[in-house]
């Protein structure tokens, strides 16, 4: 009766390994090709068998799927495991809030570019210039800007550790509490001669309306020119983009998304804009978004573009939730110029060249741009329209 029992839980073994291996090379198959369907399998049956440890094969298959992913040499295509793409999702459902910091890919690693005051981040005396390696227990190495974001986001009041490497001192482990930030994403001044200065320093869905009422007090102080800094800026939403660049190009074409199978879409501007003088600043954390608006603009001949080269992200992603729990994050489209150029890997040429040394105490781009505009655009001539509704 035991060498029966024992004799059929090895049969059932034996079927179910069979199996797995059987859909495994079928799958493989459909997608890769015979031989290098079978190569794979074959990798995966060895590993099974023979490698000094047992592995599961999920664990397997989620490193499959990571090397498939990684092999495309796309920063932005990412393979999520089920537990990071939980916790993604979970951010997405909710009201969330934040540590009150800018960030951004420098040199592939995930770098604070701006700590606001009176901000958890603030408080705790992160820097710009800080570079986060860990969120909780998750390595930012790899992780795309927008999930390394959606991680540092959580309910508030809960907690969040990041592990940060600083010029001159060892890991730093700090421990925040998230809060609700209510940081504008959108400030403004006025400058001598009538030239005003407003700067963007991401793009949200509160961005265009901001932008809104900025611009309209300064025009009521009398704004006859305008530089527009997006230094620094990682991007954000698309129609946020388009709506801001809405108040300064022509009617037209504002960015075209190109898919690989067609529905192309195109953003366009209306026949409202402000007419003065403008200049944009941009330098190579200007990402994303912030490109987008700073092509139109030099495109169209709507302003002068000021700075160095943008950082050169003109892809977009979308997320695919898959049957196992875990999500794939994938670079679907391309963000193409109002002249439909691709500016991804290429970043935006600012029309006027001026680096910016980093031991300056003086802003130099800024003050390039206001020489410009003062012996150019006859900054303090004329005066600007009303601005349009939004």
């Amino acid at each position: 009766m035991g060498t029966s029992k024992t004799g059929r839980f090895w049969l059932v073994i034996v079927c179910t390994g069979l199996l797995f291996f059987t859909v495994m090379l079928g799958l493989a198959v459909v997608f890769f090709g015979y031989k290098e369907a079978l190569n794979l399998v074959q990798v995966i049956s060895i590993i099974r068998s023979n490698y000094i440890e047992e592995v599961s094969p999920s664990r397997l298959v989620d490193a499959a799927a990571k090397g498939i992913v990684g092999s495309l040499g796309d920063p932005y295509s990412v393979y999520l495991e089920p537990e990071t793409f939980t916790h993604l999702r979970e951010q997405i459902r909710g009201s969330f809030g934040g540590l009150g910091i800018v960030v951004g890919l420098r040199d592939n690693h995930l770098t604070v570019l701006r700590p606001f005051p009176d901000t958890p981040a603030g408080r705790a005396g992160i820097k710009a210039g800080d570079v986060i390696v860990k969120v909780d227990d998750r390595p930012t190495q790899g992780l795309d800007l927008e999930t390394a974001v959606n991680l540092m986001r959580g309910p508030v009041g809960t907690e969040v550790t990041l592990t940060i490497m600083r010029t001159g001192s060892g890991p730093l482990e700090l421990t925040l509490k998230r809060e609700e930030i209510n940081i504008p994403t959108v400030e403004g001044k006025m400058l001598p001669d009538n030239i005003a200065y407003v700067t963007v320093t991401q793009f949200t869905e509160k961005t265009p309306n901001e932008l809104h009422r900025v611009l309209g007090d300064l025009l009521k102080e009398g704004m006859q020119a305008l530089i527009l800094d997006l230094r620094d800026n990682p991007g954000g939403e698309l129609q946020a983009a388009v709506a801001v660049a809405d108040y300064f190009v022509p009617k037209g074409p504002v960015v075209y998304v190109d898919y690989r199978r067609g529905q192309d879409q195109v953003f366009s501007a209306d026949s409202r804009r402000l007419t003065v003088p403008l200049i944009v600043l941009v330098n190579e954390n200007s990402a994303s978004a912030a490109e987008i608006v700073a092509a139109a603009v030099k495109e169209t001949k709507a302003g002068k573009v000021l700075g160095t080269r943008t950082f050169g992200k003109g892809v977009v992603q979308s997320v695919f939730p898959l049957k196992s729990g875990a999500g794939l994050k994938l670079t679907t489209a391309r963000y193409l110029t109002p002249k439909k150029h691709d500016i991804n890997e290429q970043g935006v040429r600012p029309d006027i060249e001026v680096e910016q040394p980093k031991d300056s105490a003086e802003d130099l781009q800024l003050a390039s741009a206001r020489e410009i505009l003062l012996r150019e655009a006859g900054a303090g001539a004329g005066k600007g329209r009303e601005v349009a509704g939004n």
